[in-house]
């Protein structure tokens, strides 16, 4: 079957107002709605989600809704929300508070963050100090994947398919050859412990650093949607990678492409193994070098650093010995 050309603009803008006028006439009849304004367009993925800010019942609101399989999708975005928020809704390690779900409508309402991204908040510190925000965002992920951790057999089947589909829809050939390589590397080091355990727990599933707001010492996990049972390193090469292909390196310093005190500092807050530290958490970069594909509406500047990023991550890995 073919598939569907993307939505254009005008038909995200007709299905966004047809949204907002079955939003609007739910919000005149129901008390869960009082005062619910949805007033300031954050994103808008086509046929998949419509994340808007606003006000709900006096607080600082975000409006997602979801427009692929909208009850399904909204159920299981609210379950997440709610399962989380169970156990990081005080001190400084948090989830958004969860505020209103209607199935129907494929919403989920939560309450807003406060602060900046942590990605901008790396950015605006002077060089020096940069590091020291590193800790609290690994102690943040520690908190989330506690609850559900356990340990299983390794599966590596799932994650080649994934970086060859990577591979197989990437448009620029000098990166092409250097993810070759990469994934050449990936099955080199990973095939003497095939066989062996490693730990997963219910993750965020896009764990980054725009994904962290941070307000003083607080920092409140966003977009939680996506969270699945995953390796614990997935989320950490994740939060990594997300930086080094964008060249911010908060100590100076590269060890696979991505800041080698991050590496230190995520290790040392799961307590990995020298199995996960020294081979799983490199694999796991490695994937997220070949699963996220740079498009061609990337400036050349972020074509340059995405090839550094690759260049450095392949040139460790071939001195890793498995």
């Amino acid at each position: 079957m073919p598939k569907r050309p993307a939505p254009s603009p005008l038909e995200q803008m007709d299905a966004l107002s047809d949204l907002m006028a079955a939003f609007e006439a739910r919000a005149a009849s129901d008390p869960a709605l009082a005062g619910a304004v949805p007033d300031e367009i954050i994103r808008v993925v086509p046929g998949k989600r419509a994340i808007l800010a606003g006000r709900l019942g006096g607080r600082a609101a975000i409006f997602r809704f979801h427009l692929a399989n909208p009850a399904e999708s909204a159920a299981r975005d609210w379950a997440e929300i709610t399962r989380a928020h169970g156990y990081m809704n005080a001190g400084d390690l948090r989830v958004c508070a969860p505020l209103c779900h209607l199935p129907e409508l494929g919403l989920v309402a939560v309450e807003r963050a406060p602060g900046m991204p942590l990605m901008q908040r790396i950015w605006q510190t002077p060089p020096g100090a940069r590091t020291a925000l590193l800790p609290p965002a690994a102690a943040w992920l520690r908190a989330y994947t506690a609850p559900t951790e356990e340990a299983v057999d390794i599966r590596l089947e799932g994650w080649f398919r994934r970086a060859e589909k990577g591979l197989a829809r990437l448009r620029f050939g000098e990166l092409r050859d250097l993810k070759s390589a990469i994934l050449t590397e990936l099955a080199r080091i990973a095939a003497p412990h095939e066989t062996g355990i490693w730990r997963v727990a219910i993750c965020h599933g896009d764990f980054h650093p725009n994904n962290l707001m941070s307000e003083d010492t607080l920092l409140t996990g966003i977009d939680t949607g996506g969270s699945a049972r995953l390796p614990l390193v997935k989320d950490m090469a994740r939060f990594l990678a997300h930086m080094g292909r964008r060249g911010l390196l908060p100590s100076g310093r590269a060890r696979y492409g991505v800041d080698a005190e991050g590496l230190a500092i995520f290790a040392d807050a799961f307590g990995l193994g020298a199995a996960e530290r020294d081979i799983w958490l490199p694999f796991m970069v490695g994937i997220e070098a070949l699963v996220r594909v740079e498009s061609k509406a990337l400036s050349r500047s972020r074509i340059r650093r995405s090839t550094a990023f690759c260049e450095a991550l392949l040139a460790d890995l071939r001195e890793l010995r498995a």
